[in-house]
């Protein structure tokens, strides 16, 4: 059985915003390890419209920005959106009953899914199908923005912390 799991960065003051703040170099060489290990990755629309950027390499990248690239590629995708018509490489697209489709993947599948989005994690999260929350705090303070949670959830418990290169640390939260 697959493990469904929602983990983003996020400002201190519980904000994700990719254009506003970056993971540093050790915290990316850990999301490439993150995405190389993943058995597939669930995506709101907006969340995967940012991400189809890894779907051609640009001459300007580094080493690591290809190895990622080549990760996010790799992986199959599934899509939860009304308003896309279709998707990229291995992508699917899902327009109805996107907690269906994740109990099937949860069923049927080993490994651990990436669920990417805060409406969907809030979807998902109030649906009971996600096993594990991950914040990847970063010393950033935006005042506003999308927050990493989209609305209340069950009580969580705290699991597991861990400082993730020069400034990031990861809380990892399960149900409570």
């Amino acid at each position: 059985m697959a493990r469904i799991v929602f983990g983003m960065n996020v400002s201190l003051d519980g904000y994700v915003d990719h254009d506003r703040f970056e993971p540093g170099p050790e915290l990316f060489r850990h999301w490439i390890e993150q995405v190389r290990g993943l058995t597939g990755s669930v995506y709101g629309r907006r969340v995967y419209e940012l991400m189809r950027y890894w779907d051609e390499d640009q001459p300007d990248w580094s080493p690591d920005l290809h190895a990622f690239a080549a990760a996010w590629r790799n992986q199959p995708k599934w899509v939860a959106s009304r308003s896309l018509t279709s998707v990229g490489p291995n992508a699917t697209l899902i327009k109805d009953d996107i907690e269906g489709v994740v109990r099937g993947l949860k069923k049927d599948l080993e490994g651990e899914i990436d669920v990417s989005g805060p409406a969907l994690a809030q979807s998902l999260g109030k649906a009971g199908l996600i096993d594990e929350y991950r914040l990847y705090f970063r010393p950033v303070v935006l005042g506003g923005g999308k927050p990493f949670f989209a609305g209340p959830l069950p009580p969580l418990r705290l699991v597991a912390n861990e400082l993730i290169g020069e400034d990031a640390m990861r809380l990892t939260y399960v149900p409570a």
